[in-house]
């Protein structure tokens, strides 16, 4: 694995930090793609292919929103990997903990973990939806407010993508081709983007207003249009 960059090696505007988070996080989701789209295809896919939306563009976003609430590179350079533990990459791998960290720092490290779903049991299944959620819950209401922050920006991108996808007509819950449907029904989505909202909203950091502001726009267009 690459040299760990800790952040008192970042002087300047310039964050080596953020730059290894940016690479890892392009090298780890290369090929892998989010569940739907909503924008028209920009460009003639070749041989038919269906145009879909590289997860690389999701982190991207996120990141972006935390950086421009004013948090701090190893905050940002979290932003970028909160899904590298989580996802698997295009082989089917999973990321480690222990490779994270050697990368990127602990405090890194710590971050994406705080905000990382435990998918499968101990028998490596897949867990029902419901009890992920409120395990992911109950870590991030003990969680630092930089992860807080992450998964603010990362709810408010999902949502404000599905609500998109609503408006022009897509139904977000069906399968076709180049688009996988929602885990979970819109009573339930609902709650659970609630509930983040919720639980941020209780924390006093005035760098998490703009984003909870803007959240909280997207559940009610979510709650508006999915009934």
């Amino acid at each position: 694995m690459s040299e760990s960059l800790e952040p008192e090696d970042e002087p300047g505007p310039f964050s080596p930090l953020v730059e290894q988070a940016i690479a890892l996080s392009a090298q780890w989701h290369d090929q892998t793609y989010r569940k739907g789209g909503w924008r028209d295809m920009p460009f003639e896919p070749v041989d038919n292919e269906v145009l879909q939306v590289p997860v690389v563009a999701h982190v991207t976003a996120v990141a972006l929103s935390v950086a421009r609430a004013g948090f701090d590179d190893v905050t940002v350079a979290a932003a970028f990997l909160h899904d590298s533990l989580e996802d698997e990459d295009r082989h089917g791998r999973h990321f480690s903990r222990e490779h994270l960290r050697s990368a990127v720092g602990e405090e890194v490290a710590e971050l994406v973990d705080a905000l990382t779903e435990r998918k499968l049991d101990g028998q490596n299944r897949h867990r029902p939806w419901r009890d992920r959620k409120e395990d992911y819950l109950a870590r991030l209401a003990t969680a630092p407010i930089e992860a807080i922050a992450i998964s603010v920006a990362d709810k408010l991108h999902n949502l404000w993508s599905i609500n998109q996808a609503l408006h022009r007509g897509i139904d977000v819950y069906a399968r076709s081709p180049g688009r996988r449907p929602l885990s979970a029904g819109p009573t339930e989505q609902r709650w659970f983007y609630r509930a983040v909202y919720d639980l941020a909203e209780g924390r006093s950091d005035e760098r998490l207003r703009p984003l909870l502001l803007q959240f909280e726009e997207e559940l009610a267009r979510f709650e508006t249009m999915a009934g």
